[in-house]
């Protein structure tokens, strides 16, 4: 856990970097008013690297921009046949649609994966990154449910018989790897 000394004192609202709505509503769903959060739509480089490594240069880039404090979230996800591919690519692999990219396993047995989520904030331009890493264990399945948010149709987290799109909002919102790191950064914030 970060020192003391890294924690927002005041409540001014933090900069949530995302041009994607529905990772803000989930985002604002799941927080409530814990935490102000404002939004600004930022393309940000596409780095290569391992996800903390990519997580931590992306909020470097954003705080510099920004000039103040602010936080991104990277998600992945992770097919453990492929050592972790697609991972913090999934962003390009979903040109496959979710059929392409369940077909990405068709030679595999293993069929498990993992949902990860790192949320980093950064204080300003001159601060050191702080990364909240939460994953949720799970398996690929031909896709189910509603399409409309990313990779929920095929990934089927481990206990459950639905897949995120197939679950509940209230449901999800509460076991995801984005509720989990969110509880982190909350914890962070609120201690």
């Amino acid at each position: 856990m970060p020192p003391r000394a890294t924690r927002r004192a005041s409540k001014k609202p933090l900069t949530f970097i995302t041009g994607n709505m529905k990772k803000l509503e989930e985002l604002r769903s799941i927080l409530g008013d814990s935490i102000p959060l404002k939004n600004l739509k930022l393309d940000l480089p596409e780095l290569q690297g391992e996800p903390e490594e990519v997580a931590i240069e992306k909020a470097r880039e954003a705080a510099r921009h920004v000039k103040g404090p602010i936080l991104i979230e990277d998600s992945s996800l992770c097919f453990n046949a492929l050592k972790g591919l697609p991972g913090v690519y999934i962003k390009w692999f979903e040109r496959l649609g979710n059929d392409g990219l369940v077909k990405l396993l068709d030679g595999f047995k293993d069929k498990s994966a993992y949902a990860q989520c790192i949320f980093t904030y950064c204080a300003g331009p001159k601060a050191e990154p702080i990364t909240f890493v939460a994953r949720v264990e799970g398996t690929i399945v031909k896709p189910r449910g509603p399409e409309g948010f990313g990779w929920d149709p095929i990934f089927q987290p481990t206990g459950f018989k639905k897949t995120y799109a197939e679950l509940d909002k209230e449901i999800k919102n509460k076991m995801s790897q984005r509720y989990l790191a969110l509880m982190k950064v909350k914890e962070h914030f609120t201690q």
